[in-house]
């Protein structure tokens, strides 16, 4: 079933939502979080007559979930993020202008589009007085773009059935995407003045034997058989400190890195590659030392393309476009891979634009209507 859409209402509130900073704190300290936008979100949700309910997983950080209840089946969940990252090197951030059929500015693309479609869907869903199968939950999360403290805190209190991440994919239908996982690692030496080298031993000379095995690591990554959809996993020496001046010996040397990983691997498996070089290090020379401190692991997302929701948004995208979808792979992290963990059946589809956390941000305004109406649909369509 297609509902009509109301085109000038998705564009004039995305271009609201994309004329309100909400820049992430963790990318500004001091910048204004989620606060200014969760409350327009709420306003258009009570406006619309949906249940709606603030959560505040932190202080100053909100995430909005409005509620338009269905004839008790499957509950489907339609989610945006309300944060975005910083705004350097950007004219006008919060403009919000409107140039050849796309809208410019800060979160225009990740992922205030997204947000103006769902809250489109809901709006056909009303104005057509449609009763869906299920309950439909509106989810307008905090902080997607650090430690995902709103998804989290969301998932403590809801269990949806299925849920529609609205991430842009260019109208493409994304079924899996890369995790991660941030590692620190210490080289440890003795620190001594630069002219005692019987005294010194040098943790930064250490790091770099450890950095030609950690290259030759990434080098069998990116040889390894790829995963259909997303490639093979990768990894990248991100920061390295070490030493205190040029007349002393490096005492210490850190490394972080990050690691790409694909659907099969583990936390516990990059943590062991790279124990194995260590040990390989420390076998040749008994006296190099070095600790691997784990700092944040982020698991891959794979849906099935035959899942319930999947297939439901396959179809009504196809309706709505007029061609078969691209199923697809995204090599950055999400909020969908913690929905799946949960057990939420989910999947990934959102508009066409360019430039996330680029100095130029816009979205396609076809691309968000066309959105809207796939999710209208599949809001009709899930569970009936």
């Amino acid at each position: 079933m297609r509902l009509p859409i109301d085109p000038e209402y998705v564009l004039r509130t995305a271009r609201r939502l994309v004329q309100i900073e909400s820049v992430n704190p963790a990318f500004c300290e001091g910048r204004s979080n989620e606060v200014a936008v969760a409350g327009v979100v709420a306003g258009a949700l009570e406006r619309l007559a949906l249940e709606v309910t603030r959560r505040e997983p932190e202080p100053g950080r909100i995430t909005v979930l409005g509620r338009l209840p269905g004839r008790g089946g499957p509950t489907l969940l339609l989610y945006a993020h309300l944060d975005t990252v910083g705004v350097e090197g950007m004219a006008a951030p919060f403009g919000g202008a409107l140039r050849d059929g796309r809208i410019y500015g800060r979160g225009a693309y990740d992922m205030k589009g997204s947000l103006a479609a769902c809250l489109g869907a809901v709006k056909a869903l009303v104005d057509a007085r449609v009763e869906p199968p299920g309950d439909v939950l509106v989810a307008a999360v905090a902080d997607e773009e650090a430690a995902s403290i709103g998804m989290t805190d969301l998932l403590a209190a809801i269990r949806p059935d299925a849920a529609i991440v609205t991430e842009p994919t260019e109208l493409r239908l994304c079924l899996a995407h890369k995790g991660f996982a941030w590692l620190e690692v210490e080289t440890l030496g003795r620190a001594a003045h630069g002219s005692r080298f019987e005294e010194g031993v040098d943790a930064n000379m250490r790091m770099g034997r450890f950095l030609v095995e950690l290259e030759a690591l990434e080098r069998r990554l990116r040889a390894s058989p790829p995963h259909p959809l997303l490639g093979p996993p990768s990894l990248h020496a991100a920061v390295l400190r070490g030493g205190t001046g040029p007349s002393t010996y490096a005492a210490s040397c850190r490394l972080e890195l990050e690691r790409r990983t694909v659907p099969g691997e583990s936390e516990a498996r990059v943590v062991q590659e790279l124990r194995e070089i260590t040990e390989r290090l420390a076998a040749a020379d008994p006296s190099f030392r070095a600790e691997i401190r784990p700092l944040l692991y982020r698991e891959p997302f794979e849906a099935r393309a035959d899942s319930r929701v999947a297939s439901t948004v396959a179809r009504l995208a196809r309706e709505v476009l007029g061609a078969e979808p691209a199923r697809i792979g995204l090599p950055f992290w999400m909020d969908a891979a913690l929905l799946a963990a949960a057990g939420v059946d989910t999947v990934v589809i959102g508009p066409s634009g360019a430039g996330a956390h680029a100095p130029e941000e816009w979205v396609e305004v076809d691309s968000i209507v066309r959105l809207a109406e796939i999710l209208a649909g599949a809001a009709v369509a899930y569970g009936s």
